[in-house]
């Protein structure tokens, strides 16, 4: 059969993405054949479907269509018997075991703020990053005296890594680094956990509305906020509120917080904020990590003290901060997401609210239950980790299949006002750093992690590899976030060793002038920020991609295997990561990449 349907092609669903409700749109699927196509249509959790019987066009099928209640539905056609679903990069293909599409119906009144749009965003992990003036630590922890030192390992005589050393990281040294960070053009400022905790990560929180003592106080977080304000930068605060430490002034384990804890009575205000299986020693804690002990989100006095007028969110919002990162997102129940949302919102409206979620958060089952992150009550978006595997696959094999079936998905499957706000990252404090992954070198345990590093010719083909992987993250749609050091190509294997101080003394300026002419790249056009992403050409080594945004085009070509190719247009183009113009042609040669446009950018600017 000779037919055609690929929902990412305007002229066959003339709304790509998500969908809003009671938004009419129209499907339409090409062909010559005579006989009828049937559309099924199924929300997610029916048994039954609803049939349409596709009209007939001069070249094939239509059908207009308007869905009133939001949320998860899948589709595929019928014609005469035969099934056709989703296929390879989207399209249609014929097949006994149906592979559906999908859309996703979202709320009418779903908003995303349009400052994060076309963002560039940098990650701190906050004890890591540049220390300034004296710092001073409780007794049960301890200062490395050397910044350039690695972190604490290895386990203590009860098999466990305390997380109990630091280097001294604070606000006062965030502050004196701001104008670094905006030679960068970095517009949102993601940190990592900064309330009073016992650890160096601080996940396991201590005091939600008190500043870690080693980290800074409450005065010096909105001077921070103030000179952040001043340089066009917006900060983002890690929001962990599905688990709180042992060590907190809830749980009050060891009793160093001057309140009775969970752990102390049944009579505490904070027992029922917990789940004791056998009380005191016994309970539901985070992968079962006891210094972590799991909270109870459907506790209304939990709820009331995260979500409330009084709560949490709304203190810190207070200072005019740009949002929240939520993290272990898929672990918080939807009615506690939708709870924490309407507070953030009706504090800030242009707050944003993130999810670290690792997976296809459209469609995403988390404990046996189907997520509605993205219907228009819950997440403005998420984290972007489908998005880094695939780039990461694309630059070290060659291929770009992964990474065209990852971007179709995503935009078939993420409606696009959530597509936009997209966290795109290579690493987190979660993964290795990105140029060790690029590397390719395996550590097999943490002794191993500790002292291995790439020789001269591994990390030379790594740094290769790093500045194609960022050429995509800062083209594609969403918004690109530099993982603090990974711009001066630090190395490190997984937690703790990609979370080594920032080495201000040995930074890799070939590295850092490689990004900063993308962050000056994204700042300086405007197409990043809502445009459409489009392929113009691909096949197994090569890919050619536009943004486009009024006037303004962006061409971005990545081709990683031995052959030549030649793109034909009308006008001029820049090279902007390379001296040069090109008037109507350009060849692609093997193993190049290019960032065209036909605006230029002045470097000379540049900080």
């Amino acid at each position: 059969m000779s037919i055609y349907y690929n929902p990412l092609d305007l002229r066959c669903k003339s709304i790509i993405g998500g969908i809003k409700q009671n938004e009419k749109f129209v499907i339409h699927v090409f062909g010559e054949e005579s006989g009828p196509c049937q559309l099924v249509l199924q929300k997610d959790g029916l048994h039954e479907a609803r049939l349409f019987n596709m009209h007939g066009t001069d070249d094939g099928w239509e059908q207009e269509l308007s869905i009133a209640e939001p949320g998860l539905y899948f589709y595929y056609f019928r014609f005469s018997g035969q099934l056709a679903g989703c296929g390879r990069f989207r399209n249609l293909e014929f097949t006994d075991h149906i592979s559906s599409y999908q859309i996703l119906v979202y709320d009418e009144n779903f908003r995303t703020p349009d400052w994060f749009k076309g963002g560039i965003m940098y990650q701190i992990f906050p004890d890591r990053f540049y220390s300034s003036g004296k710092v001073e630590v409780s007794p049960e922890k301890w200062l490395h005296q050397s910044w350039n030192e690695a972190p604490e390992y290895r386990m203590n005589g009860e098999g466990k890594v305390l997380n109990n050393d630091f280097f001294g990281g604070n606000i006062r040294g965030i502050i004196e680094k701001l104008d670094y960070l905006q030679s960068l053009h970095v517009s949102i400022l993601y940190l990592n956990p900064i309330f009073r905790a016992f650890s160096n990560h601080r996940y396991d929180t201590g005091d939600f509305m008190q500043i870690d003592p080693t980290f800074g106080t409450e005065e010096e977080f909105g001077e921070l906020v103030e000179e952040c304000k001043k340089r066009g930068i917006r900060i983002m605060l890690d929001g962990v509120f599905n688990h709180t430490g042992d060590d907190s002034k809830y749980f009050n384990k060891y009793g160093r917080y001057n309140s009775i804890g969970a752990y102390q009575s049944k009579n505490s205000e904070y027992y029922a904020w917990y789940n004791f299986i056998e009380y005191p020693n016994k309970y539901e804690a985070w992968w079962g990590i006891d210094n972590v002990p799991a909270v109870n989100e459907s506790c209304p006095s939990y709820i009331d003290f995260i979500t409330g007028e009084q709560g949490v969110l709304r203190h810190w919002l207070r200072y005019d901060i740009g949002g929240y990162r939520l993290d272990v997102a898929d672990e918080l129940p939807d009615e506690f997401i939708v709870k924490i949302r309407n507070a953030v919102k009706s504090a800030n409206p242009d707050a944003v609210v993130l999810g670290e979620v690792w997976e296809d958060a459209s469609n995403k089952i988390a404990y046996s239950k189907r997520r509605k992150y993205f219907q228009g009550k819950e997440l403005d978006s998420v984290m972007n980790y489908p998005l880094k595997d695939a780039i990461i696959q694309f630059v070290t094999s060659g291929d770009t299949t992964v990474f065209r079936q990852t971007v179709a998905m995503l935009r078939d499957n993420y409606p696009k006002l959530v597509l936009d706000l997209l966290m795109n990252i290579l690493g987190t404090h979660d993964t290795a750093r990105i140029l060790t992954a690029l590397g390719g070198i395996r550590a097999y345990n943490k002794d191993e992690m500790s002292r291995t590093k790439m020789d001269a010719e591994t990390r030379k083909l790594a740094v290769k590899r790093l500045k194609a992987a960022t050429v995509l993250l800062f083209t594609v749609f969403g918004v690109p976030c530099i993982y603090y050091g990974d711009e001066i190509g630090m190395e490190g294997y997984s937690d703790p060793f990609c979370r080594m101080p920032f080495a201000w003394d040995n930074m890799d300026t070939d590295i850092l002038t490689h990004y900063r002419k993308l962050t000056k790249i994204r700042s300086t056009l405007h197409v990043f920020s809502d445009s459409e992403y489009k392929e113009l050409y691909a096949d197994t080594n090569c890919i050619v991609f536009e943004r486009r945004k009024g006037k303004e085009t962006l061409v971005v070509y990545m081709n990683l295997g031995h052959k030549k190719y030649l793109i034909k247009y009308k006008g001029k183009l820049y090279n902007l990561l390379q001296d040069g113009a090109y008037a109507d042609k350009i060849t692609i040669m093997p193993q190049s990449y290019a960032v065209l446009s036909n605006r230029p950018v002045n470097f000379e600017q540049n900080a």
